[in-house]
Parts: C-alpha cells; structure tokens; sequence
C-alpha cells in the first residue's frame, strides 16, 4: 500500500510525540538547534515521577586560584619564652617576700653537732649526732651566732654554708643565761654573707616577720608570721630569765633554733630560740632572743669568750633555799674579798651554836623590791659595769642603804 508524501511525515511526527508522551530519551538537538533553557527544563520536568519535582541545580561558583599554604598555628607562649619577668605576674606582697628570702638565704648556715662517745669495750671512740640546728653569719671574720642548746651537747661541730659546703667549727664563747653561742669557720670572706642588723625595741604586734633556718634538716627553710606578742619571759638553759623575748607566730620548727627571725626589710630582729608545744612541733607559738640583747652579747663573746655579768662579789644561796627558810629577798651567802660588797661591809651567813645565822639580806636595789635572784641580776644587767647602785639591806631587823659600783664576775 502506497503512502502520500504528507501521510508519511505525518506518521513520523506521531510517532516522535509518542516517544516523548512516554519518556524516551531524546537528543537535544532539534534539527541541529541547541535546545533553550526553558525547552530542556521542560523537558527534565516530564520526565520525572509523579509527584517528585527536582529543582534545577544551580552551576557551582568559579574558584579563585589558590594563595600560599598558611603557616602552621605556632603554640601558646609563656611568660619566660615571651620575656615577661615572672615576678610581675606576682602580687606586691608575694615579691616582697621573695626577696627577703633571697637577701637572707646567703647568710643562714647548717650546723651540725656531734658527740664522741667510747666503747667500753673495744675502746674505740664513736661519733654520734646530737642533733642539727640553724645559724647565721655575724662578720666576714667567720663568726656565726646561733643558740647555746644546739651546741651543748656537741663535741664536734659543722657548719654548712649556703653554697653547701662544710667547715669543722669551733666555740668562741657562749652565754647560757641569754642561749646564745658563737662559732668561729675558717671560711675565706667571699664565702661569708653577714646579716644586716636591726632592732627590736621599736618593734610593734602585727608587724611581718620572717624565719629562716633548717627545720627538720631541711635546709633554706622559709616561713612567715608576724609579731603575736612583745616582752615575753623565757627561762634559759641555765635556769635564768631571758626578758623581752619576740613571741611570734611564724612556724618554728625543731632544727630552726639558732636561726634568724628578720623583719620585711631583711633585717635580723631576734635568734629563735624555743616554741611552745604540747607534741613538740610547730603550734604558731614560738620564740625569739631579742637582737638588742644579742648585740650587747655577741662583741663580749668574741672578744673575751664570756658575757660581761655585771655584779657586787657575793655569792647568793639558791631561791629554793630561800622560800624553804621562809625568808623574802636574796640571801647573801657569802661575800668574795676585796669585792665591792665586802668594801661596802656586807657579811654573809654565819655559822652559830644552833647553826647557821642570817647575815645581810638584799630586799631591794634602787627602790625597786627583789625576791629572787634573777630580779636583781636583771637591775644589775640594766645598769651595766660601772654602774652604780643602792641597795637595801636587812640584818637583825634592821634596814639600810648602801650604794655600790658594779664590777664584771663573769670570769670569778
């Protein structure tokens, strides 16, 4: 059957909308046009399921040539990389302290103290410790001041330096009654820092203060309190009254006797001496010798060995005696010739058919009224060598003045 040239581009054109009614691909090229936006669009939109609607996917964006590789992120810097000085990030009173320690440390010493003891038996002679205890440096001639009770006991002594190096040491002089020692290393003068030197009659409660020493063994040992208390008592070593002790609450340690307590301006104000404790540690209660005291002490030690005692030649029967026979004053047992009580006339106990007489009994110096032994020992330290004196003496009811020049008996 023959077909008309019009019958049969009809049955093309059927047949190419029939392909498109039901999905077939087709080109995109219409009789060698390139099909518009809106033609493929409408297109793409055909050929989706029902009830799906694909929006057209927008042409991504021209990239810019890339720059150069950034620099890997470098870490946090700290204060010493960055050359900030640590101490500025430190609080006014922190950097105070730390440089109160750092002037103080050259000068505060480690000393030890040693004991020979003997075998009974194989004769041979021992060293045994007694113990450690603080120091500091007093001159550049070697002198080193600590406490009388660290170095008793001790036979051999050592001195640690701050630098730690260790020279046998030796006793210049001691005073039992204050707890005060001198030492004396062979140390050359640019190993020996002495510490700078105060005072403690103008001290005040609450005002800062600092220890230093070796608590425990552990040397360079800063602690920091303040002034809890002034004019404290302490008994000494040989039993006499140490007066305007420093009571502070700065810890104070076993091993921290002898050390310097300083104030805020790296000054020595007094030598810890003792504390208060029930178990023997740190309780906040501690004590320190007053460095007015210690500078009246410390050149008589070095110079003679002793500390000048300032007295009228008596020798004195003991408090305890004293209160026994019910007697209020100090009991004169006896009076050294040539001295200035025996100039004066004074007389000691006389021995009687009943047995020992009351001879001249001291019931007070200089108007002040004494009952024992270290209340007038203390007018005569306040007087000094040289100074003079009135005392009031009883004998048989009777009393009378006698005035008197006092004399040094340190070395009687």
């Amino acid at each position: 059957m023959k077909l008309g040239r019009a019958t049969f581009v009809g049955t093309i054109a059927a047949a190419l909308l029939a392909a498109v009614g039901c999905g077939f691909p087709t080109s995109d090229r219409d009789g060698g046009r390139q099909m518009t936006g809106p033609e493929r669009e409408r297109v793409e939109r055909t050929t989706q399921p029902k009830g799906e609607i694909r929006p057209r996917q927008p042409e991504p964006a021209p990239q810019e040539p890339a720059g150069p590789p950034a620099p890997p992120a470098s870490p946090p810097r700290t204060p010493r990389d960055s050359g900030i000085d640590l101490a500025d990030e430190l609080m006014p009173d922190e950097r105070r302290d730390i440089e109160v320690f750092r002037r103080a440390a050259p000068s505060v010493v480690y000393i030890n103290s040693i004991a020979m003891r003997q075998n009974p038996l194989s004769f041979d002679v021992a060293k045994i410790p007694q113990g450690t205890g603080s120091g500091f440096v007093w001159d550049r001639n070697g002198h080193v001041v600590t406490n009388f009770h660290v170095t008793e006991a001790g036979q051999e002594l050592s001195v640690v330096l701050a630098d730690r190096s260790e020279w046998p040491a030796r006793v210049v002089g001691v005073a039992p009654d204050k707890d005060l020692a001198v030492l004396k290393i062979d140390a050359p003068a640019d190993k020996l820092t002495p510490l700078p030197v105060g005072g403690s009659s103008d001290l005040l409660v609450g005002q800062r203060v600092y220890a230093v020493g070796n608590p425990f063994g552990l040397d360079n040992t800063l602690t920091v309190g303040v002034v809890s208390a002034l004019g404290r008592e302490l008994q000494s070593p040989s039993g006499r009254t140490i007066r305007d002790v420093i009571q502070t609450d700065a810890a104070i340690n076993p091993g921290n006797s002898g050390g310097p307590l300083i104030d805020s301006r790296g000054r020595l104000i007094g030598v810890n001496t003792a504390i208060y404790s029930p178990s023997g540690a740190n309780a906040g209660i501690g004590f320190s010798v007053p460095v007015d005291t210690v500078k009246r002490l410390v050149p008589q030690l070095i110079a003679t060995g002793r500390a000048v005692q300032p007295g009228i030649g008596i020798s004195i029967l003991s408090d305890d005696l004293a209160r026994r026979s019910e007697v209020e004053g100090v009991v004169i047992r006896s009076v050294q010739p040539n001295g200035p009580a025996a100039r004066a006339g004074l007389e000691g106990l006389r021995r009687t058919q009943r047995g020992w007489a009351l001879g001249d009994l001291i019931v007070a110096v200089n108007g002040k009224p004494v009952k024992t032994i270290d209340e007038m020992a203390q007018v005569f330290e306040d007087a000094g060598v040289g100074g003079v004196v009135t005392l009031t003496v009883a004998r048989d009811g009777k009393e009378r003045a006698v005035e008197l020049e006092l004399v040094d008996i340190s070395g009687r």
